[in-house]
């Protein structure tokens, strides 16, 4: 045979085998994951059926009696957290046949054996002497930032630190330090947090009320939509994403009820590294960022269980301060390099009127101290 034709059909051969080795590949790449899903999802039908168990007995408000005694979970809340998903006896793995009759306390895991990097993290900052993880998480209760309001988080540090005493401290080095503690979580400047995002949430209050605004509820936000879905109340065509025109209109026809959009800057990934920053101190970590920071936007709108849902807003449109986010607006969000250069050069020339009289008349001094003497 040819050496030629002798080389193209062990090319041939080999080809074959290849493609013969990705197809049991992706066999098997499928039966893994097929493998994969169908323990997951059975899983979960085994939680979901040790959940309502448990819930049946804990999910009902009867069980707080005599008070403290026995824990009262609630059942819309728990199907919202994550933990809903593994099941309660993944953590109260020991539960014995004769509960609760026997009166016997079940032990439960510690949040360190699911969560070890970031218990392990906690452990070394200024908070882990201070508070365990139960302080800020209920376990019944827990969601991920995304699925809370700032104010949510925010009010979870209030539980230690008071507000006011907050705002107070803070006010020595900080100007308007209650309208920063309204725009910020707390973990935007005292954790290592990062990727930040505006996210808005509807606020209101009672008509001719004095009193700040709050997030609303969803059950004060469905009366205004009638039961119809209250992410309708902003994204007016339901393709989940706010457009500038639909920020307008809302705030147009809404602002009157004393309802408003309110933004917080928070970080799309948060860490436990609970400390002081020294760039935190720098005005220019938010107010010299530029508009990249602020392009990336989301409204949260309350759902049932407590819950918040986000909907992403149009690009840039966070930056319409006048009928977009009239009540939001980070000082130097818009600066433009082109725009700093013209205003430099327009001081510098507005400068250099009084500058340059006043160097002409220093030059021309003898000439007209000799003139006055003439005179």
């Amino acid at each position: 045979m040819h050496a030629y034709t002798r080389s193209m059909v062990n090319k041939i051969r080999v080809f074959s085998k290849r493609k013969k080795s990705v197809k049991i590949f992706s066999c098997q790449l499928t039966m893994w994951m097929f493998l994969t899903v169908s323990m997951f999802s059975a899983t979960s039908v085994l939680a979901v059926a040790d959940n309502e168990k448990c819930l049946g007995c804990h999910g009902s408000k009867e069980i707080m009696r005599p008070e403290g005694v026995k824990k009262y979970i609630d059942p819309v809340k728990f199907a919202a957290t994550t933990h809903a998903i593994v099941g309660c006896t993944s953590c109260h793995d020991r539960v014995p046949v004769g509960h609760p009759e026997d009166g016997y306390v079940p032990q439960k895991a510690t949040c360190g054996d699911c969560h070890g990097p970031v218990f392990e993290e906690y452990s070394k900052s200024l908070h882990a002497s201070k508070a365990g993880c139960n302080g800020c998480h209920n376990p019944h209760e827990v969601k991920l930032p995304m699925f809370m309001s700032g104010n949510d988080i925010n009010d979870k540090c209030a539980r230690c630190h008071d507000s006011r005493k907050t705002i107070q401290s803070h006010s020595k080095w900080l100007p308007q330090a209650d309208l920063h503690i309204d725009s910020l979580l707390c973990i935007t400047c005292h954790t290592g947090s990062k990727d930040y995002v505006i996210t808005m949430t509807i606020e209101n209050r009672l008509p001719g009320s004095k009193e700040d605004f709050k997030t609303a509820t969803f059950g004060e936000l469905v009366k205004l939509t009638q039961g119809e879905d209250i992410r309708r109340l902003i994204d007016r065509n339901g393709d989940s994403l706010v457009s500038l025109e639909e920020l307008r209109e809302f705030n147009h026809l809404l602002r009157g009820k004393n309802m408003r959009l309110w933004g917080m800057m928070t970080p799309e990934v948060v860490t436990h590294s609970y400390q002081i920053l020294n760039n935190r101190w720098d005005c220019s970590f938010c107010h010299a960022s530029g508009p990249k920071a602020m392009q990336k936007s989301f409204i949260a709108f309350p759902e049932k269980n407590g819950s918040f849902t986000r909907v992403a807003v149009e690009k840039g449109a966070i930056l319409d301060i006048l009928y977009g986010t009239p009540d939001f607006y980070m000082l130097g969000s818009t600066r433009s390099t082109p725009l700093n250069i013209i205003g430099g050069l327009i001081v510098l020339a507005g400068l250099s009127v009084p500058i340059g009289h006043g160097f002409f008349r220093f030059l021309t001094r003898k000439n007209r101290k000799e003139n006055d003497d003439e005179a």
